[in-house]
């Protein structure tokens, strides 16, 4: 059980370099349009959950606080239908038709300000789209990277438990994200705390339509908000095979589908649409040349030992497992050295939607 000056410390750490810069009219309507038609014409789309946890261990990890006291977690209890694909990875384009909208000079511009630095590159875009949906997340920062352990290559968790516990920021990559929402709900924003999770929280209130933030969301503790009516939070039939498509009968509609199955249809109004961009920023010359050289580098076997270190000088047991990293039981341990709880409050209105006890 961590002390209240270790958790006000924690906390204390998750502080981005800047608060969020909100914008208006992110997007042109061509550029959206073009978006989503990538979304129509390339998918079907899994589910997030899907394709970053293989254990809840690792999904907690992630983020801020866990279950009820006596839960055994899994991962159905967190499941809801947010679906996620990449626009862009590993600074290449996939999609030429949205060329404009990856490479984009004023993002960039806005990237480098954000951080005061000199330069920037666009790194990853992607897109995470859900009809009517619950949000069991309590609050959770996205993954940073570090030179040598990047989201590319390292479970989220690791990064995830990286950033949290402090240790590794001479290694972080610096970066800047902007986050576009198109969602006509009333009552879905944007939920962020950029003076700690231990602080108040504020809010981007909705309704977010081409509304987005410039902001370092892998220090940043945040969460997207419930949309819809709730009895459609979560359809039944939903499970982790579950995906998301463009209707082929229909451009204004899309499904949900568990194997041939149409679990649900959402109109395009009642979709809640994130775009995700991401540039990696650098200081001056020498930042750059240092990352881009990766002569200074960790691995992954340096930070687990890194970690267990840390945890162990501050008197708390933890074994060295065979696979650090899938090991549950290690991965529970680990985020517990570092895992302040949930946020202290959360804004009038945006409540977190309870853990589901039973698969759908």
């Amino acid at each position: 059980m961590l002390t209240e000056a270790r958790r006000q410390e924690l906390s204390d750490l998750l502080r981005p370099v800047s608060p969020p810069r909100v914008l208006e009219n992110v997007y042109t309507d061509d550029q959206r349009e073009r978006l989503l038609d990538v979304v129509r014409q390339h998918g079907p789309w899994k589910l997030i959950i899907a394709q970053h946890f293989a254990s809840a261990e690792e999904l907690i990890a992630t983020g801020s606080g866990g279950v009820p006291e006596g839960v055994t977690p899994t991962l159905d209890m967190f499941l809801t239908p947010t679906f996620r694909g990449f626009y862009a990875n590993y600074s290449a384009l996939l999609y030429p038709e949205i060329h404009d909208c990856f490479y984009n000079a004023t993002f960039l511009e806005l990237a480098k300000s954000y951080w005061g630095a000199k330069y920037a590159k666009p790194q990853m875009m992607l897109f995470n789209v859900n009809g009517p949906c619950g949000n069991t997340d309590p609050g959770h920062l996205d993954s940073p990277s570090f030179r040598g352990i990047r989201y590319e290559n390292s479970p989220t968790w690791l990064c995830s438990v990286m950033g949290k516990s402090g240790l590794f920021r001479d290694y972080l990559i610096k970066s800047a994200q902007v986050i576009t929402w198109f969602s006509h709900d009333p009552s879905s924003g944007f939920t962020y705390w950029p003076d700690g999770p231990l602080k108040s929280p504020q809010r981007l209130m909705p309704p977010v339509y081409n509304r987005g933030v410039v902001v370092q969301n892998e220090m940043l503790m945040h969460r997207g908000e419930a949309n819809g009516a709730p009895e459609q939070q979560r359809p039944a039939g939903l499970d982790f095979t579950t995906t998301f498509s463009g209707d082929p009968a229909d451009r204004d509609h899309w499904l949900l589908k568990t194997g041939d199955r149409v679990i649900a249809r959402h109109h395009t109004k009642e979709l809640r649409f994130l775009v995700h961009w991401t540039a990696e920023v650098f200081e001056d010359y020498d930042e750059l040349k240092k990352n881009m050289e990766g002569t200074h580098n960790l691995t992954h076997e340096q930070a687990i030992d890194m970690l267990i270190a840390d945890v162990r000088s501050r008197g708390i047991r933890i074994e060295t497992p065979s696979d650090p990293l899938h090991d549950p039981q290690f991965i529970r341990a680990l985020n517990s050295a570092y895992d302040i709880g949930a946020p202290a409050s959360y804004p009038e209105g945006a409540p977190v939607t309870p853990i589901y006890t039973h698969a759908a």
